[in-house]
């Protein structure tokens, strides 16, 4: 019996390793949070915007990671007819099951910076 519990136990945090290094994956990289959770706060959002709201960003950056973003079904790209072409992205509904986590991130962010800074509730 002890051997079978073991070998489920281990079957079940190797899928659980599995699934963070998949998730880690697909968020990786320095700006794919920051642009995600600018996009779930600010709602569709034209390329230049994000430009200019994410501090720090280069262009061609902001671009691949978008890029990324899309691939993986998480944001969409719409190109609007107008002169001269405009491009909004916006998240996804699959993007959106993010949001909780994006928000835990922000929280354990905040929380961090008081205990740094010696605030406390």
């Amino acid at each position: 019996m002890l051997k079978r519990k073991t070998v489920t136990k281990s079957l079940e945090c190797k899928v659980r390793i599995t699934a963070i290094t998949d998730t880690m994956q697909v968020l990786s990289g320095k700006w794919k949070i920051h642009i995600l959770g600018t996009l779930l706060q600010g709602g569709k959002m034209r390329f230049m915007d994000l430009l200019r709201e994410i501090d720090g960003i280069a262009a061609k950056m902001l671009s691949k990671e978008l890029q990324d973003l899309e691939m993986n079904q998480l944001v969409t790209r719409t190109v609007v007819d107008t002169k001269p072409i405009t491009v909004e992205y916006e998240v996804t509904e699959y993007g959106k099951t993010m949001e909780p986590i994006i928000d835990e991130i922000a929280n354990w962010g905040v929380f961090y910076r008081n205990r740094l800074h010696g605030k406390t509730d």
